[in-house]
């Protein structure tokens, strides 16, 4: 590689090396306050601090709300199915207790062949 060749390379890397760490003091977080020597860059300091900690309480109560939301909705689903079942239970113990109060079918009597022989005999 010639010259110029390595400096475009080398100065491309430190603009992109650079460039990443300003991107970088960009990422909201609490901040170490005590280190700001005037009241006024301490104050917003603590206010920034603040703010991302209200706008993370809010985000989780939103998503804990959600997950309640939906927990209750499958409490509601599994309450209707226990009495659905409850009910079929109870209809099925109706069932065997009319079972149990009808008499079982006389059995027919049975047919013998023997009387038929006996009068094919007595012609």
């Amino acid at each position: 590689m010639t010259g110029r060749t390595v400096l475009l390379v080398f100065t491309v890397s430190c603009i992109a090396l650079t460039s990443g760490v300003a991107f970088a003091q960009d990422v909201p977080g609490i901040e170490i306050c005590t280190v700001e020597k005037t009241m006024e860059r301490r104050t917003g300091c603590l206010q920034s601090n603040v703010d991302f900690l209200m706008k993370t309480i809010t985000k989780a109560a939103g998503d804990y709300q959600r997950r309640i939301d939906a927990s209750n909705r499958q409490i509601e689903a599994l309450k209707a199915s226990v009495a659905s079942l409850e009910k079929l239970v109870e209809e099925q113990k109706k069932a065997i207790e009319e079972m149990k109060k009808t008499p079982p079918p006389a059995a027919p009597a049975a047919k013998t062949d023997a009387a038929p022989a006996a009068k094919e005999g007595t012609k």
